[in-house]
């Protein structure tokens, strides 16, 4: 199947809007309506809704339809993530839909979007960051607290080389084991008496936004105790992308702006973007701003199998669009002068790790 096609549901709520449905107002109403695309997931139809009442208490005189999609990551829901090898694993349906003016905009989590958008594609918004830290979710009756507290061969079950390699680093003695799936999914194959896992690692927002937040038995950043994780680019925050040029769209997105979360994001992704890196290579990145304009970066970039890793931190002055890509851009040099480079053309070279790692 092309994964350029876009995938058209049974249900007609599912699939994308015509063209010709698209170009008309309501006929009760007499308002336009504003189609909104996103991954048929519950939690991406979740963050759409969330999205969808915010622009609609903006703009209340207009209609908004939300039109979930399956896109190729949702569905192959056994393959791990990194054997793809594509950078548009989740955006590239919602974007030809988009394109096609079938959609007038997509809402993304930003960590699932590429950091090179099509031609003719950009980003109207980012918005409603949640807590972007990773959670520790540990199988129901048993006592454990902290990664610290697993014990040795403990199976910690994850997606994410990011997160295996992360906590390879800091816990050698653990063990990987790849898990896909919904969050629900997930959470079931973990509690499954014959299950195998320990644990799972998962985004702290995203169990959030979907009321399972009581699973959470730690929260993992850079003052975890033990030594905890840096977080993906982008985690936590929604993007919504819209073709380029679309100014009524641009207009509608204007208030819902934030700032903060703009400028944070586009730092990451700056980092990202500069050392050519995605959801199969494991960098990881930590934002805070310490003041208004200030902000400071962690970042880290670490070898498969945790045996090797390189570590920056840097506090700058960022109060626009041109010094948070350029923010993103040293800390990226500063990684690579510590030796980042020679550790993901590793990566590159050879993938075969990954597979020993049990797919995490």
């Amino acid at each position: 199947m092309d994964p350029t096609v876009s995938i058209q549901s049974e249900s007609s709520k599912e699939a994308a809007p015509s063209t010709a449905l698209k170009s008309r107002s309501d006929a009760s109403t007499g308002s336009m309506t504003i189609n909104i695309g996103t991954r048929r997931s519950a939690l991406a139809v979740i963050q759409a809704e969330i999205f969808r009442d915010l622009i609609e208490a903006a703009h209340p005189s207009y209609n908004y339809e939300i039109y979930p999609m399956a896109t190729m990551g949702d569905k192959n829901q056994v393959t791990p993530l990194h054997t793809f090898g594509a950078k548009a694993l989740w955006t590239h349906e919602l974007e030809a839909s988009l394109l096609d003016g079938q959609l007038d905009l997509i809402v993304h989590c930003v960590k699932d979007m590429p950091t090179q958008l099509p031609p003719n594609c950009t980003i109207g918004c980012m918005l409603n960051r949640a807590d972007p830290r990773d959670a520790l979710i540990v199988k129901y009756g048993l006592p454990y607290k902290s990664l610290a507290d697993l014990p040795d061969g403990s199976i910690v079950g994850t997606s994410s080389v990011r997160r295996s390699a992360q906590i390879a680093n800091k816990y050698p003695r653990l063990k990987f084991k790849n898990v896909r799936g919904n969050v629900g999914t997930r959470l079931s194959k973990l509690d499954a008496e014959d299950g195998d896992y320990t644990c799972l690692i998962l985004a702290a927002a995203g169990l959030e936004r979907m009321d399972w937040s009581h699973r959470i038995t730690q929260y993992l950043d850079s003052k975890t105790p033990g030594g905890g994780l840096l977080y993906a680019v982008g985690q936590g925050a929604l993007a919504v992308e819209i073709r380029e040029g679309d100014q009524r769209t641009m207009d509608l997105l204007e208030p819902l702006i934030e700032k903060p979360v703009s400028l944070a994001c586009l730092a990451e992704r700056s980092l990202l973007r500069t050392l050519e890196g995605g959801c199969s290579v494991p960098i990881g990145v930590e934002t805070e701003w310490v003041e208004t304009g200030k902000m400071l970066m962690r970042a880290i970039v670490v070898s498969l199998d945790g045996k090797e890793s390189v570590q920056v931190e840097r506090l700058g002055e960022v109060t626009n669009n041109a010094e948070a890509d350029e923010f993103g851009w040293t800390v990226a040099q500063d990684l690579v002068k510590k030796g980042a480079t020679e550790i993901l053309e590793a990566i590159n070279l050879n993938r075969k790790v990954i597979e020993e790692q049990g797919g995490a």
